[in-house]
């Protein structure tokens, strides 16, 4: 017997649950692209992305998932031989890194594990060993431990350092999640993509940058001519914003999943965010009562509020993945990263997501069923989750 019949939900950090509202803005024939309302759009779409991301900066778009924007941001700050400093947290600062070093960038690894965020004073004697490096690339969420750094401590300390690198920050796991305040935090650069909190598909990457970073990244000798962001930030024509043809049906996606986000106000977005990981973070607490489930990051301060990572001993993520595909139709997300593929402990790791278009009864939805698979499969685990997780979502 299977209870998976119906509509699947997939409860995996990205690609994210996409709207209805979304996914019918783009069920149209291919639009003029040359003109009429899809160029119209652009600069108001513009526009709308930086509310979120809360700047008056500049902002050039790309085809491309996230990995481009590490690229991109790259190669219009850096040149070959230049250093950097990466303080990297879990998975994706190593990514990150590793893109800027096939450039010839020097990139200055300070590792902060995978189950913890940033430690302002290690990050100091980083920046103290490196006081002429070009830039600071740290990421906020990391998609794969879930670990929350604080940006606006670091660019404090890079301030009271006296240190000029730029700040860039990677923002592809939580804008539209979390509070992230661009210009009042003092971020260069911010990279970010179409996948996770703005609810549209894989394959728009955003690049915001400083007025600074451009004219620092003036003589950087690493840009080509499509990841140039000087034409896309202010074209003189619209094929200058893609190089190419335009990812026309992603715009029409994303116009109105900022319409979404307006109209819920990004204050409410951020707030139904952190009362969603709240209630999964008190459910996997009640679990670990009474068996092996621990969320990733101990302390609630430095998680995420779009994804949560967590285990079960012995294998037992895994197990509890499956049966909640297969039996019960809901999807959680591989422990990416945190464990050596092929290694016991890999199966122990999962992520429950819920960033995007996301509320309370598919939160809730989610961790009813994984309660129900830890019974079904006899995982130790605490009882009362579920109250648990309702109180904590109503505090």
């Amino acid at each position: 017997m299977t209870l998976a019949a119906g509509r699947h939900y997939l409860a995996i950090p990205g690609p994210s649950v996409m709207p209805d509202r979304v996914l019918n803005a783009m069920h149209q024939a291919a639009p003029n692209i040359y003109e009429g309302p899809l160029i119209d759009g652009v600069p108001p779409l513009k526009q709308a992305l930086k509310d979120v991301a809360l700047t008056r900066q500049n902002l050039a778009l790309y085809i491309g998932n996230g990995h481009a924007t590490w690229e991109a941001a790259n190669t219009n700050v850096f040149r070959r031989g230049d250093s950097a400093v990466v303080l990297a947290t879990g998975r994706f600062g190593h990514g990150w890194a590793d893109h800027a070093r096939a450039l010839g960038v020097d990139a200055r690894m300070t590792d902060f594990g995978k189950s913890a965020p940033v430690d302002l004073n290690r990050a100091e004697a980083a920046l103290k060993a490196a006081p002429d490096a070009r830039a600071v690339l740290v990421t906020h969420v990391d998609t794969s431990s879930s670990a929350k750094s604080d940006i606006a401590g670091i660019r404090r300390l890079m301030d009271d350092l006296g240190h000029p690198g730029l700040l860039m920050v990677d923002c592809i796991a939580s804008l539209g999640c979390d509070e992230f305040r661009m210009d009042d935090w003092g971020v260069d650069v911010m990279i970010a993509a179409s996948q996770k909190g703005l609810m549209t598909p894989p394959g728009l990457g955003l690049v915001f940058f400083s007025d600074r970073a451009a004219e620092i990244g003036r003589d950087s000798d690493l840009r080509t001519p499509y990841w140039d962001w000087t034409p896309r930030n202010a074209p003189s024509a619209f094929y200058e914003n893609w190089f190419g043809t335009a990812p026309t049906h992603h715009l029409m996606g994303l116009q109105a999943a900022l319409a979404m986000i307006q109209e819920e106000g990004l204050d409410n977005v951020w707030d139904r965010h952190a009362r969603l990981a709240r209630a999964v973070w008190a459910a996997a607490e009640a679990w670990g009562q009474g068996g092996d489930c621990r969320l990733n990051i101990a302390d609630p301060a430095h998680r995420g509020h779009s994804v949560t990572a967590m285990r079960l001993a012995n294998g037992d993520g895994t197990r509890l993945r499956r049966w909640c595909e297969s039996e019960a139709g809901v999807t959680l997300g591989i422990g990416l990263g945190m464990a050596e593929p092929g290694t016991p402990a890999a199966d122990d790791f999962f992520r429950v997501a819920h960033m995007g278009h996301v509320n309370a009864h598919m939160t809730l939805g989610v961790l009813s069923v994984m309660d129900a698979g830890m019974k079904a499969l006899g995982i130790a685990h605490g009882p009362g989750a579920l109250d648990a997780a309702a109180r904590a979502m109503l505090a």
